[in-house]
């Protein structure tokens, strides 16, 4: 009896467990994450020079003799049209897209994180002009079907920085690639615009070469940069969101045999075996 009483708790706790999973996993928010929009003022140096040259001559000429007259006649005409243009300058522009490399990680931080629920978004399609900045426009035409929150990133700052330090004592030196990324997020209600969290968030990757003399050729490994600005900026990103969005964070547990889920813990009420006394 009393091993058929605690098969029987068992499995009323794994129940009561796979109940508050689904509940947990329902009641989740559902968020769509687009991709970093930027923009970047661009200048360009230009020289322009023509020329143009076009001349023409006409001539003719005649002679006539008999044997009491003799007469001669030339005509000559000539005629000749030249012009030069020279400009230079610099043409400026402004550009904007969507990096499409930074928020793989920001993703998958929320996924290994828990608390929330991703919706995959539309990437945006439109020309590149101030509307992509129109988030409500976005969500309005159906870039995000299915998601309660749209966390909206834009850029900030973004630079690439290549310097080299001497070695104390040696001929040697460090060359240093490094990436720079600031951006920022808002957090969107897709039925009343309301913004739910605003806050910015950085990353940061370098990649270090020692070179033993001067005028050698450094290759620096981009990918390990970005993906090392990527995955920082993830987790900062990841953090802020959680702190002013007040979705608490899940525990993670991993089943017999299978992958990592998100959980809440359970608290199951236990109720001892009744004794009828007569």
């Amino acid at each position: 009896m009393q091993t058929l009483t605690k098969t029987l708790r068992a499995a009323a706790a794994l129940v009561l467990a796979a109940s508050a999973v689904t509940a947990v996993a329902q009641s989740q928010p559902k968020i769509a994450v687009t991709d970093l929009t930027y923009e970047e003022k661009v200048s360009e140096y230009f020289r322009v020079v023509a020329a143009h040259s076009k001349g023409s001559v006409n001539a003719s000429s005649s002679e006539r003799e008999t044997p009491n007259t003799y007469s001669a006649r030339e005509r000559v005409s000539a005629k000749h049209e030249s012009s030069y243009y020279e400009a230079e300058g610099t043409y400026t522009w402004i550009d904007r897209g969507e990096l499409r490399n930074y928020t793989a990680d920001l993703k998958g931080a929320m996924l290994k994180g828990g608390g929330v629920r991703l919706v995959q978004a539309k990437p945006y399609s439109g020309p590149p002009t101030e509307k992509i900045y129109d988030i409500i426009d976005r969500i309005k035409k159906g870039y995000y079907p299915g998601a309660d929150y749209v966390l909206f990133g834009t850029v900030s700052n973004i630079a690439f920085r290549q310097e080299t330090m001497q070695l104390p004592g040696t001929h040697s030196y460090t060359g240093i690639l490094s990436l720079d990324l600031v951006a920022d997020f808002s957090l969107i209600n897709t039925r009343t615009y309301e913004v739910k969290a605003a806050f910015s968030a950085s990353g940061a990757g370098q990649d270090t070469k020692i070179v033993s003399r001067q005028g050698d050729r450094v290759v620096f490994n981009r990918g390990k940069v970005i993906s090392e600005t990527s995955k920082s900026l993830a987790d900062a990103a990841y953090a802020e969101l959680m702190t002013q969005f007040g979705v608490p964070r899940t525990a993670r547990t991993a089943p017999a045999g299978g992958s990592i889920i998100n959980v809440q813990p359970v608290e199951v009420q236990r109720n001892e075996p009744v004794t009828v006394y007569k």
